[in-house]
């Protein structure tokens, strides 16, 4: 382009190629690099008018790997690749198996360019990093893959090990003890980072109104900035939390431990004391550091079993001052929500159960309750409070920015929506109540799952920077996360940053934190995409794993992408994604109308549109790349005119759908279990 060099991601988490990005920083940053060099880059700009680079730094370079699972042929040994995309497999001469034997999963790296005489290239083993059918291997897969740091430094280590809470008369801390904070966690979690506490605002002037208590492990107490243990939790970014294992921020010492708000004893916290009006508008805030006992842990479906008028012998006292003003407060939060129209995705989350040996038990759907919705709202608002705090006095921080979607991106779903009978106008300036009013009308109907999915991939990519400048999918002005700085470092910058607007202790934000924050920004907003990835591709091979065992099965679905190679499926039991390549079609020739996303075949005319129901059969499903193969079962309409089970209410077209209608409801949902939940603090 004119002799402007160009950058291409390092890794591509797509079927397309990825577009060209122009390197214009001209600096000196940019003065010496040469081909094939890695850097560090904030890219700006849309698919529609190009994208462009500004280097941030290089970093260091790295030998092409391979990961793969080692097996033994006539040939010798052979190297099969994870890796999806990977064009071929590799010859591993006996001189370079490094021990390794068949089954083993293995890190290896190309030794020549020259093709072995059967025409493949060849690798040498570096690491054996375990055996392939080892319960665990398939997220170590994803690991090794996105290179997820796993251990930690010594220094950082000793540095977790040794650390002790604050003195018991720290002038900078207020005594929360007998407020009656309590946490809602899941029934496995292990790290307890907020607790919650609501109670009517009997002022006069805010009648109807609420105050709010949201209490968040005070971990900037135990990593000071600068130290081992900062650089390790920053280098990570995040945790990553895979089927089988997490992968910490923190050393278990703190996350599970020190910064774990369990009931066993007194905890250092940040707290944000909110309050809201009638309306669930956030009308005054304030931080302060405390003192803080948990009164109870609660999971999600015992908070929502005593809501519902089952509660159990713990939460029976707890009834009057705890659980009922924590809904009543949540009613009022969620009619605010409701008000500004925020885009309320319901995705279900496949979620892996393992029995004792850790092998797959089942695939389930995670129930979303209103308990997970209590504990969202209640987050988001504490979240707004600090941004709102931070933002006023201009203080230095990171704030969660989620930017309007691509407008080529909303005239593209509008294209597939009014394929469906749904109606978004192109050309208008795009809010978040449009879109809300879209999930509204889908709400009950059985394509609801799929358009919710296609709003999501509608959407910018959230991410970190210095500036606030609002949450599009919350419809929020202002927008920081606050509430997880066990798990996101984005949070720890914010609570010292608070630490040091409301002078509340020595160890708040440092001078060298606020002047590197543009770059901390661009790297953790890489790391949760990092993060992210590894995460689908590991549930993406267990999936593949699980399906393995049911080869030959007919399995409902919906076709949620079309190309011209082929059709996307989601398969209605388990959630999982599969390609029924174009070969597996019935014997014709299939014109691709993109506008429209169908297939249709010339001679029979038989169409496959987006969104259309259809039986499939399990053809392939590999565990080491994660690839599911499916091919139309016979059994499926030769017209996409009716559903593939009998009866059932009717669609917005008229055509019955074997999912029976619901109205929609404003404010808060009672307990409808069978939705997923969007993945705590992803927002």
């Amino acid at each position: 382009m004119d002799g402007e060099p160009l950058a291409r991601p390092v890794n591509w988490e797509h079927d397309t190629d990825p577009p060209p990005i122009i390197v214009t920083d001209k600096g000196s940053r940019a003065a010496n690099l040469g081909v094939g060099d890695r850097v560090l880059a904030e890219i700006s700009g849309n698919q529609k008018n190009g994208f462009v680079a500004k280097i941030m730094r290089r970093l260091p370079g790295a030998p092409a790997r391979i990961i793969g699972i080692y097996e033994m042929g006539e040939e010798g040994g052979r190297l099969r690749p994870t890796d999806k995309k990977a064009k071929s497999d590799f010859i591993v001469r006996s001189k370079n198996a490094n021990g390794a034997t068949p089954g083993s999963l293995v890190l290896a790296q190309p030794v020549s360019r020259k093709q072995h005489r059967l025409g493949l290239p060849e690798a040498k083993v570096i690491e054996v990093l375990g055996d392939m059918s080892a319960p665990r291997a398939v997220s170590l897969i994803a690991i090794t893959t996105h290179d997820i740091p796993v251990d930690f430094p010594e220094a950082a280590l000793e540095i977790a090990e040794t650390a002790e809470p604050p003195a018991a008369d720290d002038k900078y801390r207020v005594n929360l003890r007998d407020l009656p904070l309590v946490t809602i966690d899941g029934a496995d979690a292990r790290d307890f980072d907020d607790a919650v506490h609501a109670e009517p605002d009997t002022s006069k002037d805010n009648k109807g109104g609420w105050k709010l208590t949201v209490a968040i492990a005070d971990v900037a107490h135990y990593v000071r900035s600068g130290s081992a243990l900062d650089e390790a939790a920053k280098e990570r970014g995040n945790s990553v939390y895979f089927p089988d294992r997490v992968v910490p921020m923190l050393p278990e010492r703190l996350s599970n431990d020190l910064c774990s708000l369990r009931p066993d004893g007194d905890r250092p916290c940040l707290a944000a004391r909110m309050v809201i009006d009638k309306s669930g508008r956030l009308i005054a805030h304030r931080f302060e550091r405390a003192w803080m006992r948990s009164h109870a842990r609660i999971t999600y479906e015992e908070a929502q079993d005593a809501r519902d008028g089952k509660p159990s012998k713990q939460l029976k006292p707890l009834m009057k001052t705890v659980i009922e003003p924590l809904y009543a407060a949540y009613a009022v939060l969620a009619a605010n929500r409701a008000a500004r129209g925020t885009l309320d995705l319901d995705l279900p989350e496949p979620v892996i159960v393992f029995d004792d040996d850790n092998h797959i038990k089942e695939i389930v759907t995670r129930p979303r309750l209103d308990s997970h919705r209590l504990i969202e709202e209640f987050m988001i608002t504490a979240n707004v409070a600090a941004a709102e705090a931070l933002d006023k006095a201009q203080q230095p921080a990171l704030y969660r920015t989620h930017d309007s979607p691509d407008r080529d991106r909303i005239n593209g779903l509008s294209d597939i929506l009014k394929g469906m009978n749904i109606t978004l106008a192109k050309g208008q300036v795009i809010k978040p109540a449009h879109l809300a009013k879209v999930i509204e009308e889908v709400e009950g109907h059985d394509d609801q799952r799929l358009v919710h999915q296609l709003i999501l991939r509608a959407q910018a990519q959230a991410r970190y920077a210095p500036n606030c400048t609002g949450h599009f999918g919350l419809a929020l002005r202002h927008y920081a996360h606050f509430t997880s700085p066990i798990r996101r470092y984005a949070d720890l910058i914010v609570h010292r940053a608070l630490i040091d607007l409301f002078k509340l202790g020595e160890d708040g934000l440092q001078p060298s934190d606020a002047t590197d924050l543009d770059e901390i920004a661009i790297h953790i907003s890489a790391t949760e995409r990092k993060a992210i990835a590894a995460e689908r591709s590991a549930n993406d091979r267990y999936m593949a794993l699980y399906l393995s065992e049911h080869i030959g099965s007919r399995q409902h679905g919906r076709i949620s992408g079309v190309g011209r190679f082929g059709l996307f499926v989601t398969l209605d039991q388990t959630g999982g994604d599969g390609l029924i390549p174009i070969r597996n079609l019935p014997d014709d020739y299939y014109i691709h109308d993109e506008a429209k996303h169908s297939l249709t075949g010339r001679r029979r005319g038989r169409q496959f549109r987006m969104g259309e129901p259809i039986i499939v059969t399990i053809k392939r499903a590999d565990p080491v790349t994660g690839i599911i193969d499916l091919e139309l079962h016979d059994s499926s309409p030769e017209k996409f005119g009716k559903a593939p089970s009998e009866g059932g209410a009717k669609r917005r077209d008229g055509r019955k759908h074997p999912t029976k209608s619901r109205k929609s409801t404003k404010g808060p949902k009672r307990n409808k279990k069978g939705k997923g939940t969007t993945p705590k603090g992803r927002r």
